[in-house]
């Protein structure tokens, strides 16, 4: 081939390079999208503080990045299962429409060897910390996938309430990896990832009501009125706030997490009632008001379990 031949011949194996690369890039994101990255972060966001507090300091620096890691990607295979048995709701949701198995960026099979892998992968991770933290973490996958997603989910209003258990599992790995056993105060922060679950979903599904209601999943907002919605967010998040004091004199944290604890806990109630007052007006309610105050109220909460003992121990 003559020189002029080959260098009419390289622009479309260039060209064919740019696809190929844009193709990885679209399968990368899709198979990240199936993890739930934000998710993630939120129960992130528990674990590096309990490790702190197991610690009382400075936790071993091996087990942060093998709890990090390994709960990031353990997290993760729960939400892709979730993506899997949910696919069919998700066509129907408005919120959901866009995700990897619906759009056919995946097929369910790539799907299940994704989140099969990372099960593997992440307990062979937590592995390295302690075995029990690897028990957790098998134990909330398992607990999300069939507990909530294929028997709560789509029978019971209840759904949330007792599906987001497998939500406390992070503040119970942390403390075992760091540990290797479980403690009190543990417990009580699995109670107030527990009691905070229901406030910080019901106005997601307040706001999304349609969309469940679409596809006849009975959640709270879908099956009781505004009012009764309002009236159950208000309980929850005062038992969230009351049982997060409950931390102070069981593991003798200092007056950051008091301070802060109470400060935003005062600010979490308050959007719950105002949602309430709306409710039951007859005005229109902005739920995610609330749902983004639940999200600053815990991560405040968390942040105040990290630093507090690295004050005061």
């Amino acid at each position: 081939m003559t020189p002029a031949l080959q260098g009419e011949q390289s622009p479309p194996r260039a060209a064919a390079a740019r696809p190929r690369r844009a193709r990885a890039s679209e399968r990368a994101r899709a198979y990240l999208s199936l993890t739930k990255p934000r998710v993630v972060e939120l129960l992130l966001v528990e674990t590096l503080p309990v490790m702190i507090l197991a610690a009382h300091g400075l936790p071993n620096p091996w087990a942060v990045v093998a709890t990090l890691i390994g709960g990031s990607l353990s997290a993760g295979a729960a939400s892709a299962f979730n993506c899997v048995i949910d696919r069919d709701i998700d066509r129907v949701m408005h919120r959901t429409r866009n995700r990897p198995l619906v759009t056919g960026a995946l097929t369910t099979r790539q799907a299940l060897v994704f989140a099969s892998v990372l099960t593997l992968v992440s307990t062979l991770i937590l592995l390295t910390t302690t075995w029990l933290a690897a028990a957790l973490s098998v134990t909330a996958i398992a607990f999300y996938v069939f507990v909530y997603t294929l028997w709560l989910k789509r029978r019971t209003e209840q759904n949330i309430i007792w599906g987001g258990i497998a939500g406390c599992f992070p503040v119970l790995i942390g403390w075992a990896a760091q540990t290797g056993t479980l403690a009190p105060a543990a417990f009580v922060l699995f109670g107030v990832v527990f009691l905070w679950t229901p406030p910080h979903y019901w106005p997601l599904s307040m706001r999304y009501r349609d969309d469940y209601a679409a596809a006849q999943v009975p959640m709270l907002a879908v099956v009781r009125s505004r009012g009764q919605v309002g009236l159950q967010t208000v309980l929850y998040a005062w038992a969230t706030v009351a049982c997060s004091l409950l931390l102070i004199p069981v593991a003798h944290v200092g007056p950051v997490y008091g301070i802060v604890a109470l400060g935003s806990g005062i600010w979490f109630i308050v959007e719950t009632h105002r949602l309430y007052a709306d409710a039951i007006a007859g005005r229109e309610p902005v739920p995610m008001r609330v749902f983004h105050a639940s999200i600053g109220y815990l991560s405040l909460l968390f942040l105040a379990i990290a630093i507090d003992p690295l004050l005061f121990h």
